[in-house]
């Protein structure tokens, strides 16, 4: 029972993870990376490496209203712990996202 419970528990994390925005910042094609959420495209037009999970999920919450679906308010809890999960990723890949910040500068949030 344990080791089920244990296994279950580790899905679920790397099921955050891939779902990250940490994970689709760390290294973008060409500097670019496409920013929607239930295919409304985020205002954001530049995110910066250091943190850029983090701010790629703000981005998603900065973004075309959805009038037809009342569905955002009850994504909050789901998108607050992946915002958490975010910038504890964010954290341990600090020294390289510092290194890229300065040298390639922000990223492009592309539609």
């Amino acid at each position: 029972m344990r080791q089920q419970i244990c296994a279950l528990s580790l899905l679920t994390l790397t099921l955050f993870f891939v779902g990250c925005g940490t994970v689709k910042t760390l290294a973008p094609e060409q500097g670019k990376v496409s920013i929607s959420y239930q295919d409304k495209h985020s205002y954001c037009q530049s995110i910066p490496r250091i943190y850029s999970g983090v701010a790629h999920n703000f981005c998603q919450m900065y973004g075309e209203p959805n009038k037809t679906s009342y569905t955002t308010a009850a994504d909050v809890p789901v998108w607050a712990i992946d915002t958490m999960l975010c910038a504890v990723t964010d954290t341990l890949a600090l020294p390289y996202t510092i290194s890229r910040q300065l040298k390639d500068g922000s990223l492009k949030v592309v539609r």
